[in-house]
């Protein structure tokens, strides 16, 4: 059996003395997509930092088989780990075509970031539409795009994707959510972060439920949008 694409064992974080992650561990498979779900404050976006090394950390984080906790932010991006971080995070001063270059910053090879390039327009045409136009006066949901498309320009092998619906109107968050199964299809390893948890878990091959820091539910996405405990917790039921 193959080992998994990300590992984490008996995670930690704090700020300042106040424990926000006591001890989590779970897993992703690789080529599968898996949710992490929960109220807001769980710890799902500070879970998601930690892993990519953004906030100081104890405990075991293994990516590709090997530890990352030495491993810098830009070492990762370029070994394949991506964060579309909450709230999108696109440069509002810099155009659509410059933010997706930006993706690219850590590759050097030209010929293959063109060829990236088509493949970000073909998958998300209203970045092309815009590719000309200032990233700060797109709506949010062509935010969310683009900061989508900027991390498909990195080549991500594992894909972090923090509340991609967040702030959307309903048909916003369709398209965004096609575009993230579409991504999956094509076997990128995706760890979604959502507060939406129908949604997440409808996508998802498999789901963990976050409360106060620590993981007390997990299971295969079918089960838990069937268990009474989420259903009535996080799916209005």
């Amino acid at each position: 059996m193959s080992a998994p694409m990300l590992e984490v064992r008996d995670l930690h974080v704090s700020y300042g003395g106040i424990a926000a992650v006591k001890g989590i561990g779970f897993e992703v498979a690789v080529g599968e997509m898996v949710c992490l779900i929960g109220a807001n404050g769980a710890g799902k976006t500070t879970t998601l930092k930690a892993l990519a090394r953004l906030l100081p950390t104890q405990g075991a984080i293994h990516y590709g088989g090997h530890s990352i906790l030495q491993r810098p932010v830009h070492a990762l991006i370029g070994e394949g780990m991506t964060l579309v971080p909450e709230g999108r995070g696109v440069f509002a001063r810099l155009t659509v075509a410059e933010n997706l270059d930006m993706g690219a910053y850590c590759r050097g090879d030209r010929a293959e970031i063109a060829t990236d390039l088509a493949r970000v327009y073909a998958l998300l045409p209203r970045l092309k539409e815009r590719a000309g136009q200032l990233a700060g006066t797109l709506s949010g949901g062509e935010q969310q795009m683009l900061a989508i498309g900027r991390a498909l320009m990195s080549r991500p092998k594992l894909l972090l994707l923090d509340e991609p619906s967040m702030g959307l109107a309903p048909i916003m968050v369709q398209k965004v959510f096609e575009v993230i199964q579409s991504v999956a299809a094509e076997g990128v390893t995706i760890l979604l972060v959502e507060q939406n948890a129908k949604l997440a878990l409808s996508v998802a091959a498999r789901g963990y439920v976050m409360e106060s820091g620590l993981i007390t539910l997990s299971d295969l996405a079918p089960a838990l949008l069937a268990n009474p405990k989420v259903r009535e917790a996080y799916l209005g039921e």
